[in-house]
């Protein structure tokens, strides 16, 4: 039993460290080519790809899995293409703006990876915020911020890439507010439930992330 409990260690360990190095490679590789004006236009049509394999890489490296779990991915999907809806519709969330071509299939003008991405950004968000000691409480108003901040780096490059334009070609500050209220509410709920985990995919995920998108703008 105890051999057999070290090797389902093991495998962990090295199952984590094998998806860790895709993500790296596979935005790495990301970077160059947006990097590079000849090939842009060919890997900003790969976005929605490279959100899809970056979630399902991410559910791979979970510890934990649970009915509860996909639930709320479900519900994170919903509450994140609902106030979409309503932002691009109306502009009473976020702001006046748009969705372009670079994010794939579209329901009533809104991409349906942002649905997914919205959960995604909570649970590598949630991990990071994890490690602080605090109640669970203080970790969801900690995870929204580091959501907040990824919102921060992303905006500029979702303008110059195709993924969204604001009215105006100006990025209100409404638009944080209401990004952070929706995140908050999803993390609210995401601890809540106690779905919440320290994992090492998430947390290099978020990571790499925020460096992909700080070097995006910088270049």
């Amino acid at each position: 039993m105890i051999q057999a409990a070290a090797l389902s260690e093991q495998f962990v360990r090295y199952k984590q460290v094998l998806l860790i190095g895709l993500l790296i490679i596979f935005y790495t590789v990301g970077v160059v080519g947006l990097s590079i004006e000849e090939y842009r236009s060919n890997f900003l049509s790969l976005s929605f790809f490279n959100l899809a394999l970056s979630f399902t890489l991410l559910l791979m490296g979970r510890n934990l899995h649970s009915l509860r779990l996909y639930v709320f991915i479900f519900f994170a999907f919903m509450v994140g293409v609902g106030v979409e809806l309503i932002g691009v519709h109306t502009g009473y969330l976020f702001g006046d703006y748009a969705y372009g071509e670079s994010l794939g299939v579209k329901l009533y003008d809104v991409p349906i990876i942002i649905g997914i991405n919205w959960g995604m950004l909570v649970i590598i968000s949630a991990s990071v915020a994890q490690r602080f000691q605090m109640n669970k409480y203080l970790q969801a108003v900690v995870a929204s911020l580091f959501m907040l901040l990824l919102d921060v780096l992303i905006e500029p490059v979702a303008v110059v890439s195709d993924y969204w334009t604001w009215e105006g070609d100006v990025i209100p500050l409404f638009n944080f507010v209401c990004w952070f209220g929706v995140a908050l509410l999803l993390q609210f709920v995401y601890f809540g439930l106690n779905l919440a985990e320290k994992n090492k995919v998430a947390t290099a995920l978020y990571c790499i992330q925020f460096m992909f998108f700080l070097i995006l703008n910088i270049v």
